[in-house]
C-alpha cells in the first residue's frame, strides 16, 4: 500500500544503520538518484516516489545528496556508500521504490474497501554481493576482523605435552559456550604458536602453561598486545563479553 511506504523505508535505513554499525562502519553517505532520460511511468508517479523516499530518508534522521538522473528505469533510489578507514567510498545498500513492475506483472491486492489495487514494490540490499562486502571487511580492518566476525575467534595453545589435557578441556569449555576455537598443541615453541595464530588473525590466543595449569587459569593474549590471567569462568565471561555483536542483546 502506498501509504506504508515512507514508514518501511524509513524502518530500512534504520535497520540498515544498526548492521552498518555493527560492522565498525559508523559514517555512510546516502543518495537519492532520481529519474533518468529514459524511464518508465510519467513524472507525476515519479515526483511522487522521489518526494517519498526523500520523506522516509529525513525520517531516519539521514542527510543526502542528489545524483540527478542515476535512478533505475522503473523508480528512483536511495544509494549507501560506507566509507572505510582509508577515506575510500564503497556503495552497497540500496532501496528502490518501483510502481512500474507491480502493474506491468499484473500483481494486484485487494484493499481495505474490497477493490482490487496494485501494490508498491520496495528492492533493496543491505550489503550487496557478500563475497565483496567480506572485502570491504577485510579491507576496511586490515585482515583483522572484529572477535565476533572471526572464523577463529581463539586459538588454545599449551606450552608442553604435560599441559595438552588441561588445554584440551579449556578449548572444550570455549566452545560450549559458543565461540570458535582453533587447538594448537603441536610440539613447537610458544612464540612459534603466537606467531602463527597472529598469522590467522585470530583475535586472541589463549596459553596453558604448567603454572596455569596448577591454578586453573589460562594466559589469554588479545590482539592488541593486552595480556589477562584468568580462571577459566573469568575467562570465559571475559571472551564472551569482549566477541559479543555490539547491538545485540545476547552473545552469540
Amino acid at each position: 500500500m502506498q501509504d506504508q511506504v515512507e514508514v518501511e523505508v524509513a524502518r530500512f535505513c534504520v535497520l540498515l544503520k544498526t548492521i552498518y554499525a555493527d560492522f565498525g562502519f559508523g559514517e555512510f553517505d546516502v543518495a537519492l538518484s532520481t529519474r533518468p532520460a529514459v524511464r518508465a511511468g510519467d513524472d507525476a508517479v515519479w515526483d511522487r516516489s522521489e518526494a517519498m523516499l526523500a520523506s522516509a530518508a529525513r525520517a531516519a534522521g539521514l542527510d543526502f545528496a542528489i545524483q540527478a538522473g542515476e535512478g533505475a528505469f522503473y523508480g528512483p533510489k536511495l544509494e549507501f556508500h560506507l566509507l572505510d578507514r582509508q577515506g575510500r567510498k564503497w556503495q552497497c545498500g540500496t532501496i528502490q521504490l518501483d510502481f512500474v513492475l507491480p502493474e506491468r506483472l499484473g500483481a494486484s491486492y485487494v484493499a481495505e474497501d474490497g477493490a482490487k489495487a496494485t501494490p508498491v514494490m520496495l528492492h533493496h540490499a543491505i550489503l550487496g554481493s557478500l563475497e565483496r562486502f567480506i572485502g570491504i571487511l577485510l579491507e576496511h580492518y586490515e585482515g583483522w576482523l572484529p572477535t565476533w566476525l572471526a572464523p577463529d575467534q581463539i586459538v588454545v595453545a599449551n606450552i608442553g605435552k604435560d599441559e595438552r589435557a588441561f588445554a584440551d578441556n579449556a578449548a572444550f569449555a570455549f566452545e560450549d559456550a559458543g565461540c570458535r576455537v582453533l587447538r594448537d598443541f603441536r610440539a613447537e615453541r610458544l612464540p612459534r604458536k603466537i606467531f602463527d595464530a597472529r598469522e590467522l588473525a585470530a583475535p586472541i590466543v589463549a596459553i596453558a602453561g604448567r603454572k596455569e595449569a596448577l591454578a586453573g587459569e589460562v594466559s589469554l593474549r588479545m590482539r592488541d598486545g593486552e595480556q589477562h590471567v584468568l580462571t577459566i569462568n573469568d575467562a570465559l565471561a571475559y571472551v564472551k563479553q569482549h566477541a559479543r555483536v555490539p547491538s545485540a542483546t545476547r552473545v552469540f
